[in-house]
């Protein structure tokens, strides 16, 4: 494919050894050392902060065995193609790539490790992405295949960690921080997910889960910390019904929370930029 000089830019790489992605500056992994910490829910929240701050962002579902950000995004159909690449759905100024596109929603993903490693790579190297400033990588729950072919495939400029306060959670995300330090992908951050409950009616704030685990955690491994984000009944509404709260209710706590979160990793970011060597990332010709 020709490449036109006047689409160079400059970008992040943290390894030069693997090809940046075509049309992307930055890729942000959301992953968790355990399920049910809503780390979908973050990723997806996260990636509408990062856009509402004036970023173009795109978002790949690479939890291949439970994709979910169709869902939580609303968005329904196939991809479809320009003849040479994949054309990612569109929703809410977010370019989306998904397993939820290829397969029916009662069918199995029942795949080995090259399939895997197929697929992601597909997501990044077979996606016509445009121009993106970051592209959100929503991973599946643990230490798997997924994560390590990430990190074989492309330049990952950082990885975002969520968990929640309780002590079986932060023990799982000690495993997940000490996985991508041994792949070699910094650490943008912690954020601790359901950190407390706030009831409607009187305000009471109730730690259903504990009380500051993860900022705990993030102070004890000298990582940063993004924030916390509260349980409520109108996040998990909007997940349920493709309208995420960052969107539908941004002055509420969790919206808040969200988007402070995703100015304390962009700044991770511009850290990360400095840390590495630029590299020209190339962008195909239409």
């Amino acid at each position: 494919m020709a490449i036109d000089p006047s689409h160079l830019r400059r970008g992040a790489s943290p390894d030069l050894n693997k090809p940046p992605v075509p049309g992307v500056k930055n890729v942000i992994a959301v992953g968790a050392g355990k399920g049910g910490v809503g780390k979908t829910t973050v990723s997806v929240n996260l990636a509408l902060a990062l856009a509402k701050l004036g970023n173009r962002v795109g978002i790949i579902d690479g939890d291949i065995y439970g994709p979910n950000v169709p869902i939580m995004l609303g968005i329904k159909g196939q991809l479809n193609s320009d003849g040479e690449k994949i054309l990612p759905a569109e929703k809410y100024d977010l370019q989306v790539v998904s397993m939820g596109f290829l397969a029916t929603d009662d069918a199995p993903v029942i795949w080995r490790g090259p399939m895997l490693h197929s697929a992601i790579n597909q997501f990044f190297r077979e996606v016509r992405w445009d121009n993106l400033d970051y592209l959100v990588i929503d991973l599946p729950p643990g230490t798997g295949d997924v994560v390590l072919s990430l990190s074989q495939t492309v330049p990952v400029t950082g990885a975002i960690v969520v968990t929640t306060p309780q002590q079986v959670a932060l023990s799982d995300t000690r495993r997940a921080v000490a996985m991508y330090q041994k792949l070699e992908i910094p650490i943008l951050g912690l954020v601790e997910n359901m950190s407390h409950y706030v009831c409607p009616s009187c305000r009471h704030e109730a730690d259903i889960f504990g009380s500051g685990g993860g900022e705990r955690l993030a102070e004890e491994m000298h990582l940063p910390f993004l924030g916390r984000v509260p349980i409520s009944e109108p996040l998990r509404i909007g997940g349920d019904t493709g309208r995420p709260i960052v969107l539908t209710d941004p002055t509420s706590a969790a919206a808040e929370a969200f988007v402070a979160a995703a100015e304390r990793a962009a700044a991770q970011v511009k850290i990360q930029t400095v840390k590495r060597p630029p590299v020209i990332v190339l962008r195909p010709v239409n």
